[in-house]
C-alpha cells in the first residue's frame, strides 16, 4: 500500500517507539508499505521536531535521512485550499500528486473528508488494522 502519513503520525512515531505509530513505521521499515513523502511534508516535521521536542541538527539530520531511505519523494502539484489548516492541504496535494493508496491521519477535519479522488483517508487504528 502507498500511504502518506500526516505530520502528528510521522512525530508520534519518531517520538513514542512503544506507541501504535511506531507499528505504522515498523509496517514500513519492512516494506510492507511504501511512504510517500513531499519536501513540504519533511519541512513541517523537521520543524515540529526543533520546536516542540528541541531536535538539535543532527538528529533532525538523523530523521532527515531516515525518511529519504524510507520515503518515495514527489513534488506535489496542483496546490489545494481544502482544508482550514494549510500544512493538511499539503499532505492531500502529497498523496493525489502520487496516486497514494490511503493518507494516515488522527486529523478530525482530513478524516471527515474520508476521500479525495482515489485517496482514501483513514486513521491509524484502521491503517494497522489493514
Amino acid at each position: 500500500m502507498r500511504v502518506v502519513f500526516d505530520t502528528n503520525v510521522l512525530v508520534s512515531s519518531l517520538m513514542f517507539p512503544n506507541g501504535r505509530a511506531a507499528a505504522a513505521l515498523d509496517r514500513l521499515i519492512d516494506g510492507r508499505d511504501q511512504l510517500i513523502l513531499s519536501k513540504p511534508i519533511i519541512d513541517e516535521l523537521l520543524t515540529v521536531l526543533a520546536r516542540k521536542f528541541s531536535r538539535d541538527a543532527d538528529a533532525l539530520a538523523r530523521v532527515a535521512l531516515l525518511l529519504a531511505e524510507l520515503g518515495e519523494m514527489v513534488i506535489p502539484h496542483p496546490r489545494l485550499a481544502l482544508l482550514h489548516d494549510d500544512p493538511d492541504n499539503r499532505i492531500l496535494e502529497c498523496a493525489l500528486t502520487a496516486g497514494a493508496d490511503a493518507i494516515v491521519t488522527g486529523d478530525k477535519a482530513m478524516l471527515e473528508l474520508c476521500q479525495v479522488g482515489d485517496v482514501r483517508i483513514i486513521s491509524l487504528r484502521r491503517y494497522l488494522a489493514t
